[in-house]
């Protein structure tokens, strides 16, 4: 594998959880949010990731033993889901989205979990930065051997 690929990878790795935590920063933002445009509450949202190869494992271990690096590796956002759980109703007769009984049905966003989301976001971020200056410093040694 060349130092080019592994600096993809890690960058592909950047790239899924930056979205990952755009989307925490999204869910968090909306936390009050009981009208959208499509009517009802906000609903939490959650990235899905998955490998970039498309090929299966045999055919990985075939490119692996002929040379023939047609497929990298890394990580792609696969899509963004809305999380179907119910948001809690709320007792608050005041508020304008409120029912018959003044309930108001709140989003089904828990702060507490949306920290963690992003918390684990940010530490793999920078693992894959620690990973990406790891193999710059590796490339930049190798040139100075030839000095």
């Amino acid at each position: 594998m060349s130092f080019l690929r592994t600096m993809d990878i890690n960058a592909s790795g950047m790239t899924a959880q930056r979205m990952r935590l755009d989307v925490v920063s999204e869910n968090i933002a909306n936390i009050e949010t009981t009208r959208t445009e499509s009517g009802g509450p906000y609903k939490r949202k959650v990235v899905v990731l998955e490998t970039n190869q498309n090929n299966s494992f045999q055919q990985i271990l075939k490119n692996t033993a002929n040379k023939n690096g047609s497929s990298y590796g890394g990580v792609k956002v696969a899509k963004i889901l809305e999380d179907q759980k119910e948001g809690k109703p709320v007792y608050d007769p005041t508020h304008p989205d409120a029912n018959d009984e003044g309930y108001v049905l709140m989003p089904n966003v828990d702060l507490v979990k949306e920290t963690i989301d992003g918390m684990s976001a940010t530490r793999s971020y920078e693992a894959n930065i620690t990973a990406f200056n790891a193999v710059k410093l590796m490339a930049q040694k190798a040139l100075e051997i030839g000095k």
